[in-house]
């Protein structure tokens, strides 16, 4: 039997709907099967959660080095030992805080392979800053922490739909001065790979969107589509990439035209978002691409309105987890498939015939 992967965990804002998710993916006992869960954070705040939801047959296994964490049990790294503070659907700073060291600790981890993906909870952007977090969100922090001459590229996904963004959290004003020919070719190229190596799609079918109601109707309402977007598709044609486009949102998405595709390139966030969200809320997954390192997490936010009341579901939690395991294991078998190619050969064609040329083999031997 295989190693069982370890899946790291962050317990995100400890004000939101993180600890419920959580307690609610783990009652069900078969989960832990599957995988070696390493939940970063705090002994207190579970305890807390699990009176406050009533979810006393979720049993932790307390440990305080990631060494120490077994195989068939609810391992729980208690990285915040403070007694911190809770007050349920409010941002508060030492919630913040402690978003923040179990995401810290979890990263080094991650480097240090004493785990081999992460899954995320919820956050709030704005409690967390500090001044080593100085990001948007989790996307670009991984990105400073784990880009090998890559950059990360968010991809919010499903078993039938996903969605790729050139920009994500920047203001909508500044969207259309940051688009460039050059970042949606650079898009377009980690999405093509992902695709290959993280879904194993074979040969993937991308649709780009346009930025402007209409797709700017042929320059009437915007010339983005005929000055950057349009040009930057038929450049990533040339390159190999089975990309479409530029396509209106609206349309695109209103006949169900996204159903042709294996992955859709939105130009901001909301563009991609909203569809997508109004599609798959539940079962949708944010993935981070581009990355040497797997990380996902539930394509939904802290849910302050609804946290402590017991409505949060679990299922975007329980999918984001099993997608990191298959992206693990998926990026290994096409990375072990690749790793000793057969040699390449040559052949000389003919007429009907098909010989293959063997002459530096036969050189070799002789002078052997």
């Amino acid at each position: 039997m295989s190693e069982q992967i370890k899946v790291g965990i962050t317990h995100g804002d400890i004000n939101g709907v993180g600890y419920e998710i959580l307690l609610k993916a783990f009652s069900d006992e078969r989960l832990q099967e599957l995988f070696v869960p390493v939940i970063y954070g705090s002994s207190k705040s579970a305890s807390y959660h699990k009176k406050v939801l009533d979810c006393g047959a979720v049993n932790f296994h307390i440990v305080n080095r990631t060494e120490e964490c077994s195989a068939g049990k609810i391992n729980l790294l208690n990285c915040v030992k403070e007694e911190v503070k809770i007050e349920l659907g409010t941002a508060t700073a030492e919630a913040g805080e402690s978003a923040f060291i179990a995401l810290d600790i979890a990263a080094r981890d991650l480097v240090a392979k004493k785990i081999d993906v992460l899954v995320t909870l919820p956050i709030n952007k704005d409690t967390i800053q500090n001044d080593k977090f100085h990001f948007p969100g989790h996307t670009e922090f991984l990105q400073d922490r784990f880009a090998d001459n890559g950059k990360a590229l968010m991809i919010l996904a499903n078993n039938s739909l996903r969605v790729a963004l050139v920009t994500s959290h920047i203001p909508v004003s500044e969207v259309s001065k940051k688009i460039s020919k050059e970042l949606i070719i650079e898009k377009l190229t980690t999405l093509n790979s992902s695709l290959k190596r993280d879904f194993r799609i074979e040969t993937p079918r991308i649709a780009v969107l346009g930025l402007n109601p209409h797709a700017g109707e042929n320059g009437l309402l915007g010339k983005e589509e005929l000055e950057i977007i349009a040009p930057a598709v038929k450049k990533a044609q040339e390159a190999g990439i089975l990309c479409v486009g530029p396509f209106a949102a609206d349309g695109f998405f209103g006949t169900g035209k996204y159903r042709e595709f294996d992955a859709i390139l939105a130009m901001y966030h909301d563009q991609g978002l909203i569809p997508f969200k109004t599609i798959a809320m539940d079962s949708g997954v944010n993935f981070t691409a581009g990355l040497p390192i797997v990380r996902t997490s539930p394509d939904h936010g802290t849910a302050y309105d609804i946290a402590g009341k017991n409505m949060a579901s679990e299922e975007s939690f329980r999918q984001a987890i099993y997608m990191a395991m298959d992206i693990f294991t998926n990026r290994r078998a096409y990375d072990e498939a690749r790793e000793n190619p057969l040699r390449k050969m040559f052949f000389d064609r003919g007429k009907d015939d098909v010989r293959l040329d063997l002459t530096a083999e036969e050189e070799k031997e002789e002078k052997g």
